[in-house]
């Protein structure tokens, strides 16, 4: 039976039957007998930028009370490029502490995620939000999700460019709906103004979620190749001429399911700046059209393009365009990283790039950038390795900014691996994590970094990326070192991405616990230590000393395997 010929999902019918987007979300948060809402309604919710979860922390014992679980939402801010003004990030912070769990939240798509929240709070958070001209709209479901840019304000025009053309990719592509302003702020509907369509999405959306990115090399801090669309900015003379397309790239697989993998994009195209928001529509547009509704698991564009096959794939697309796509121009990357510390840009202002240890955001931290916005200088700017920049700060303000940052810590510094390092929440909050990962990362590097420095390599740059979970929302098979939850304890080791994640990684070590990881690492650092080619990444390194082979695509992820494996 032909794809699009099989039974629907279950989602599509709640899409369907939801009035675009309302179901009974407004009935629900009036509840107060219960701290959830309805089953259709949790998936509803994620298209306005909110998940119910609960505290997994606290299920047992809950349950042995015959007491509710402990629920509460979790709220995901729509922030293109990550820009956002000194009184938006107060503003974020103050519903942080009054209605959440008193900590924010920095996401690799940029955005920021409040946990804790319980549902009598959530219409009052996100009213809080939107008195700043914030808000949560499209930050989850099956739509186009907050666009990422890369981050790099010392580059003046060029950063404006990519980071405008972010926030127009999001704008053109936000759902036309008004029920997220009608549930949340009080919208009043106009009589008779019932929405018969989305123009871009129709009545059931997208079959899956969608991530795009705008990426100014040579730093690919987006990981371009890992978005399902990507616009690769081409500069010439100082001006962004054009962006090469990437499309197909994600991350998301299952475990003991090779029919599912993670998958970089291809390289599918260049187009000039004008042309940028029809041609991500009409690839969002494809997707919905021939994306799998059927299966979730097969329902990324990913799966779209191995399916119908790249070449056809781009001819459905340039169908679509009154100007089909050119040949794709040459770029090159550096690292996937972020620069951290000061630069100053021509124009003479400055710019601090802070670390964030797992983009959780509290305490001594969290009071300095008070501080800091509380001087209304300059911008902040979250990055897509979950760290900060404080950016464009006049001359005669930077002292007075640089005396909080050195007063309050900001200036912290990290080890190679550290400052490369992202995580994903997972426990206790996320419902999909089977093992730890903010709360268990910090700890693993610190015990590499014990053996890293007797090598002489504490300062050396390795990504290392964890995930509590084979979804891949820390983005862990484009990362050198990718560890991928299995059960509490025990993760999958993943090896040999490029440190410009231009490249994925490919699995060494099924099951493994902390000391099997050090000693599985260990001595792969002395080696690289020892043999390494003047320049040489450690990604780099394990592939041409053979360690892992080498991943060509997302197909032959679970079948080319490590030699340990294979043996």
């Amino acid at each position: 039976m032909d794809i699009l010929e099989r039974p629907l999902s279950a989602n599509e019918g709640i899409k369907s039957r939801s009035n675009y987007l309302r179901g009974t979300l407004a009935d629900g948060l009036t509840r107060v007998e219960t701290g959830a809402i309805a089953d259709d309604d949790q998936q509803l919710v994620k298209f306005h930028g909110m998940y119910l979860q609960d505290d997994r922390d606290l299920r047992a014992e809950r349950g042995k009370q015959r007491m509710e679980k402990a629920f509460s939402f979790m709220a995901r801010m729509r922030v293109p490029a990550g820009i956002l003004s000194p009184a938006q990030w107060l503003a974020a912070e103050k519903v942080a502490i009054q209605r959440g769990n008193g900590t924010l939240r920095l996401t690799t798509r940029q955005t920021i995620q409040f946990h804790g929240i319980i549902k009598s709070n959530l219409r009052p958070a996100i009213q809080e939000l939107n008195t700043e001209l914030l808000d949560t709209i499209a930050a989850c479901g099956d739509v186009n999700r907050n666009v990422v840019a890369s981050v790099h304000p010392w580059r003046g025009k060029l950063h404006e460019t990519v980071s405008e053309m972010a926030n127009a990719i999001a704008t053109h592509l936000l759902p036309k709906s008004r029920a997220w302003h009608e549930i949340w702020v009080g919208e009043e509907r106009v009589a008779g103004g019932e929405e018969t369509d989305e123009p871009i999405y129709g009545k059931t959306y997208l079959p899956r979620k969608f991530k795009i990115a705008v990426a100014l090399p040579p730093y690919n801090d987006v990981d371009a190749l890992a978005q399902d669309l990507a616009f690769i900015a081409i500069v010439e003379h100082d001006r962004v001429i054009g962006y090469t397309v990437a499309a197909g790239g994600g991350m998301g697989m299952t475990h003991g399911e090779p029919d599912t993998y993670p998958r970089p994009g291809d390289i599918i195209g260049f187009c000039p700046p004008e042309q940028v928001t029809d041609v991500a529509e009409k690839i969002v547009t494809v997707q919905r059209d021939f994306g799998d509704r059927s299966d979730r698991k097969h329902a990324r564009l990913k799966y779209t393009m191995d399916r119908m096959g790249v070449g056809a794939f781009v001819d459905a697309v340039n169908a679509r365009l009154a100007t089909p796509l050119q040949p794709a121009r040459d770029f090159a990357f550096v690292s996937a990283g972020d620069k951290l510390g000061w630069e100053t840009s021509a124009d003479g202002r400055s710019h601090f790039s802070l670390y964030v240890e797992s983009g959780r955001i509290s305490g001594r931290q969290m009071e300095g950038l008070h501080k800091i916005a509380k001087l209304d200088a300059g911008r902040f700017i979250i990055t897509a390795n979950q760290n900060l920049v404080l950016a464009a700060i006049p001359p005669a303000r930077r002292d007075a900014v640089a005396a909080v940052i050195a007063e309050y810590g900001l200036d912290q510094k990290a080890g190679g691996l550290r400052r490369s390092a992202i995580a994903c929440v997972a426990l206790p909050t996320c419902g999909l994590a089977l093992a730890e990962s903010e709360r268990y990362l910090p700890h693993l590097i610190t015990r590499l970094e014990g053996v890293l420095d007797r090598l002489g390599l504490g300062d050396e740059d390795i990504t290392i990326r964890m995930t509590g979970c084979p979804n891949g929302c820390g983005r862990p098979y484009m990362s050198e070192i990718g560890l991928v939850g299995r059960t509490p304890g025990l993760y999958n080791l993943y090896l040999g991405a490029s440190h410009t994640a231009m490249r994925m990684n490919k699995l060494y070590k099924r099951d493994v616990g902390d000391d099997a990881i050090v000693a599985a690492l260990t001595p792969l650092f002395a080696s690289f230590a020892r043999d390494r080619q003047p320049g040489e990444k450690f990604g780099d390194f394990v592939v041409r000393t053979g360690v892992v082979a080498q991943t060509v695509t997302g197909l032959d992820f679970h079948e080319n395997l490590s030699p340990e494996l294979r043996s």
